[in-house]
């Protein structure tokens, strides 16, 4: 009779293989309901040997979640599925945004003229009259002083009630990560410091005529040419 070789044993999954693949499992199952939003998890232990998963990769992938905004713990209750509110899951952008240094900060300016000229224009075409007002607020408000912090804070206001009033919250949020605080500043603060202040708060106004005039055409192209300023501005720096 013949003998057969031993079969090599397989190896062993990478844990961040498995770890991966409990993730994409646990999001299968909220993209398919059977986990709702504000549901709560089964438990880790119940967890992983439904989806035939060690315990340590599920526990893994439930931080990766959590990290991510899809899942929230919960003290003394358990894991749940969040609200999956755009605001909630892109909170990541942000930290990029905040993080990012040299081309990487070009190309998030790139990503967020786009954006900008998208949601500026369709602000011109959907913009309450009260929502209006506060655009204008903080444009004054930008132009009555020379405070720094108080210009960034009306800066930050001003876009982000253009944002909102597009009517696309996952839009919004995008923007909003991709315009935190910390990133506005450090590009701010390069950027008064080459007197390109006064060029700015020209840009704002055109943003806001073309929003009074509810002419989305020219809010597209006045957004594109604010946020392509300081892209341009910050590529040069980089080359110099």
């Amino acid at each position: 009779m013949e003998e057969t070789a031993p079969r090599a044993e397989e190896p062993a999954p990478r844990k961040g293989t498995v770890t991966q693949a409990a993730i994409e499992r646990i999001t299968a199952m909220i993209r398919e309901g059977e986990l709702e939003p504000g549901e709560r998890l089964p438990t880790e232990r119940d967890l992983a040997a439904r989806l035939g998963i060690s315990r340590s990769s599920m526990r893994e992938a439930i931080r990766a979640l959590t990290v991510l905004g899809v899942l929230e713990a919960r003290h003394g209750s358990g894991i749940y599925v969040t609200r999956l509110e755009a605001g909630d899951l892109l909170e990541t952008f942000g930290v990029v945004a905040d993080l990012s240094r040299g081309s990487r900060l070009v190309e998030l300016l790139q990503v967020r003229r786009a954006l900008e000229s998208a949601a500026t224009a369709l602000a011109a075409a959907r913009i309450t009259p009260e929502r209006l007002a506060e655009v204008e607020r903080h444009l004054v408000a930008m132009d009555a002083t020379d405070d720094p912090e108080r210009i960034l804070a009306h800066d930050l206001a001003f876009h982000r009630e253009i944002a909102a009033a597009a009517g696309n919250g996952t839009m919004a949020a995008i923007l909003e990560g991709l315009s935190s605080r910390t990133f506005r500043a450090r590009v701010r603060r390069g950027h008064q410091e080459e007197g390109a202040f006064e060029r700015t708060r020209r840009e704002h106004a055109a943003i806001h005529r073309a929003l009074v005039a509810r002419d989305p055409e020219a809010a597209r192209a006045a957004a594109a040419a604010h946020v392509g300023a300081v892209e341009e501005w910050l590529r040069g720096r980089l080359e110099d």
